[in-house]
């Protein structure tokens, strides 16, 4: 039997906790692999965290400067020399552009490594597919992910979010939040059909639990207009009226919204709100402006108008939350578009899915503390159109 074969049907009737170690099985019988790690990228993008049996013994490796750290971020197989004439073979980890981490193999050397190298890709591949579908049913690769402990309301939003990166043929995508072991009100958004795109930034209001539950709300009411069928305005009425509904204007919830044509890149957009959108096109950056309407919740039965505009092949949009632009400086200076157009200019080589932690390593830098005082949200969208 094709041993890539026999590597699936091993993960599939694996249960959900014992997916690494069947694939440990299987590679040391069909492929003579000496050792098998599964790292899985930690919610703040700073690490890999080896999958192991709580409590965990094993050590963390960087995201920025090991082997397994360059496979996860070039997304590509990446192959080093190992003891007793052995390679060590890291690969990405990923489904549909969602970046899961990465599966390091011990391996025999000698020529026939290389052609085994798309084999093992496509069987990383597999294993991410498996690990989307086992989360719904065991902790432990949640659990490997985080090498702090989340708060209640950062454990709320992580569950809320669709992944942090996704790509089709038409787009890429990449998202991240700060900070990500206490974030509580920002969040993020997105739905693909085969016409359409739907993107949804969220700036939250208030803090802990109480900020996490608007959002929650808000979230929810979205989709629940969303998959019912309705245009985007009338989404952003009916989640109006149920946050009025719950908190009688006392809370509510800024968010910029989207729908991008598949086909032909036309966007339609409600700002409801304060998140702000940069384009980068032919090496320029500049704002994306739209008429300011009201945040949702904030009145009863607000009437929302959408607003349009085009996208073109080669074009990035970078959307941020107020903790990014509103941010300042030990002196008082504010981070604002300017140094925000300095920062989506200079990740402007960077894919989609690595731009928005980049933008927020600069941020860190202009606040000059680690701490942020607020949440803050970059979402990076790279339109390829069809």
């Amino acid at each position: 039997m094709n041993r890539f074969v026999t590597a699936v049907r091993a993960l599939r009737a694996a249960a959900p906790h014992e997916l690494l170690d069947a694939l440990r099985r299987v590679l040391a019988e069909q492929y003579a692999a000496r050792s098998v790690e599964l790292l899985m990228a930690d919610y703040g993008l700073t690490v890999l965290q080896p999958v192991s049996v709580l409590p965990h013994t094993l050590e963390p490796v960087s995201v920025h400067n090991s082997p397994a750290g360059r496979a996860f971020g070039a997304q590509e197989p990446f192959v080093t020399d190992a003891p007793d004439n052995c390679a060590e073979v890291h690969l990405p980890v990923t489904v549909r552009g969602d970046r899961q981490g990465v599966l390091s193999v011990v391996l025999p050397a000698g020529e026939h490594l290389r052609d085994r190298l798309d084999e093992l890709a496509e069987i990383a591949e597999a294993l991410a597919h498996e690990l989307v579908v086992a989360e719904r049913d065991t902790d432990l690769y949640m659990q490997a992910r985080r090498k702090d402990r989340l708060t209640l309301a950062a454990e709320m939003q992580w569950q809320l979010l669709p992944g942090r990166s996704s790509s089709r043929p038409e787009y890429e995508l990449g998202a991240q939040l700060e900070p990500a072991y206490a974030t509580f009100g920002d969040n993020y958004d997105w739905s693909v059909t085969a016409d359409t795109l739907s993107l949804y930034v969220t700036n939250g209001m208030g803090e802990g639990a109480e900020a996490s539950l608007l959002t929650n709300l808000a979230i929810n009411a979205l989709r629940n207009a969303r998959r019912a069928g309705l245009p985007l305005a009338e989404q952003a009425c009916l989640a109006d009226q149920a946050i009025y509904a719950h908190y009688q204007g006392r809370r509510y919830l800024s968010v910029l919204m989207f729908d991008f044509e598949l086909a032909t890149g036309r966007v339609r957009a409600v700002d409801a709100g304060s998140p702000r959108l940069l384009r980068l096109r032919d090496g320029r950056v500049e704002r994306i402006d739209f008429e300011a309407q009201l945040p949702l919740g904030m009145f009863e039965e607000t009437d929302y108008v959408i607003q349009e505009f085009q996208v073109r092949p080669g074009d990035r949009l970078v959307s941020v939350s107020d903790g990014v632009y509103g941010v300042h400086s030990p002196g008082g200076e504010a981070y604002g578009d300017s140094a925000l157009t300095r920062a989506v200019h200079s990740t402007r080589l960077l894919p989609a899915a690595e731009v928005p932690r980049a933008v927020l390593r600069e941020l860190t830098g202009h606040r000059g503390r680690s701490a942020p005082d607020d949440d803050a949200l970059v979402v990076c969208l790279d339109w390829h159109g069809r």
